[in-house]
């Protein structure tokens, strides 16, 4: 019997709001209305309204893993046409992420561990590097695919079709 979806762990910034580039981007008008003024954004603009549909054709459960924390299903979801998802709840700074900081590992990379609990997941993220993979591998039983994009572009075709094989792969396993 197959276990659980996979879960994938959704960055904001840079995944789906690209920056850092100096040219120009693409902005995109909605006409969904976000509760709480997200509209006054200024980067809310150049959120693609198509990624709704390609993130919900995946087959996993969603997670908001960003600090826009709740923000993200008020001013996010809404433009891509997602329904409420989960939110990671991010802790206090510790000494242990100043070190794991110190030691190149990612302040995301534990919480989303513990959050996961074994389950297989995938984490889109503009920060992710091979520390963050190397510890993962070390410390989540299940498996994991940690997917970096580059910021400056967002969250691509490419990117979409590794997320997608991998997840119909990951569906059931822990």
């Amino acid at each position: 019997m197959p276990g659980p979806v996979p879960l994938l762990f959704l960055d904001v910034d840079g995944p789906l709001i690209p920056f850092g580039s100096p040219q120009p981007y693409p902005t995109y008008e909605t006409d969904r209305s976000e509760p709480g003024g997200g509209a006054s954004h200024p980067l809310l603009p150049r959120l693609d309204p198509a990624h709704g549909p390609r993130l919900s054709a995946l087959p996993c459960e969603l997670v908001w893993a960003t600090t826009w924390a709740a923000d993200a299903n008020d001013c996010i979801a809404p433009r891509l046409g997602l329904p409420e998802l989960a939110v990671v709840d991010w802790p206090e700074t510790s000494a242990t992420e100043e070190q794991d900081a110190r030691n190149g590992l990612h302040w995301k990379t534990r919480t989303l561990v513990e959050w996961a609990a074994g389950r297989a997941f995938a984490w889109v993220d503009d920060e992710i590097s091979d520390a963050d993979r190397a510890w993962v591998s070390v410390w989540h039983a299940g498996r994991a695919l940690l997917r970096r994009v580059d910021a400056r572009t967002g969250l691509g075709d490419a990117d979409y079709r590794v997320l997608d094989e991998w997840l119909r792969g990951a569906r059931g396993t822990v």
